[in-house]
């Protein structure tokens, strides 16, 4: 690991817009947008690139164990070159992937090849310039209880379907970003273009999440559980804190966070802990969230002419 942690360094900011797309064809933002320019080095990303390893194994495994020509005719797998890799037949599965079947609600599960490639894409993008800016161990935590936050709450609305919930893990750092630019509001230069610009990207991939096909509750239980964790693993220390906690008589610095961070810190920290509360008790109860929330299923699938949410979602 190289360098010592974001919280040591300070300096001014600058922003460079870049985007890449994300799991259901919208676009994530890179971090890059309004990273902090300073001297001081920053963290190796190593953990991310386990993840995306991590990934592509489970992936490999699970085509793997779905082994398409063994339970289907022959000429209907698709790229059967491919032998027990194969894909199911696209009116199945268009994303080239696995049988239903073969899947279950986990943060390291894609529906195919072009959900992994995606996906992987934008954990490059995100996950690593974070990693480099805050270190694994944060960044480790946001991805892992972010997916699992977003599979929790797919799994109250969504009771009798199968889904991947690998997106939810990413739309957590897309969350995290979001609150560690709100939470560190004061350093940063051009905050309404960079605000706007992210809130945009949110929208955007939150709205593609209401089209068949796509589990919605996933990303937007992720996103809230990153945003939440962003407030209290991601804040920086006033400008002028140096390190160690010594602080220059020049600055006259009392306390190293100013106190809106601190506030977002235990507001956070009790609604965090309070909602996954929440779900767990009534998710391990077996209840139906629809049944708390007759309107919520809209979040997830919006029905039109072209399709029917009860057979497409």
């Amino acid at each position: 690991m190289a360098g010592g942690d974001i919280e040591n360094r300070g300096g001014g900011a600058k922003r460079n817009s870049n985007s890449i797309n994300d799991s259901s064809g919208g676009s994530y933002i890179s971090s890059s947008t309004y990273m902090i320019d300073d001297t001081e080095p920053q963290w190796t990303s190593w953990l991310v690139p386990v993840f995306v390893v991590a990934n592509v194994a489970v992936f490999v495994v699970v085509m793997y164990v779905n082994n398409c020509p063994k339970h289907k005719l022959v000429g209907k797998c698709v790229a059967r070159f491919l032998g027990r890799f194969s894909f199911e037949p696209l009116r199945e599965n268009p994303l080239c992937g696995p049988s239903s079947s073969t899947l279950i609600t986990c943060i390291w599960l894609h529906a195919g090849v072009i959900h992994l490639l995606a996906n992987m894409l934008s954990l490059i993008f995100i996950g690593i310039r974070l990693e480099q800016q805050f270190g694994f161990v944060r960044i480790g935590i946001l991805y892992l209880v972010s997916g699992f936050g977003g599979s929790v709450l797919s799994s109250l609305f969504i009771r009798n379907n199968i889904s991947v919930g690998a997106s939810g893990a990413l739309f957590g750092l897309l969350g995290a970003m979001l609150s560690e630019l709100i939470t560190n509001w004061t350093i940063y230069t051009n905050k309404a273009s960079a605000l706007l610009t992210l809130v945009v990207i949110i929208v955007i991939n939150l709205a593609i999440g209401i089209l068949p096909h796509v589990d919605n509750f996933t990303h937007i239980g992720g996103f809230l559980t990153g945003l939440l964790l962003g407030f209290i693993l991601l804040p920086r220390p006033q400008l002028g804190w140096l390190e160690h906690g010594n602080i220059p008589v020049r600055t006259g610095l009392k306390s190293k966070y100013k106190p809106h961070q601190y506030v977002l810190w235990v507001a956070s920290i009790v609604l965090l802990v309070v909602g996954l509360a929440v779900a767990l008790v009534v998710l391990f109860r077996e209840e139906d969230g629809n049944e708390y929330c007759t309107w919520c299923h809209y979040l997830s699938c919006v029905p039109t002419s072209k399709w029917d949410c009860n057979q497409n979602n």
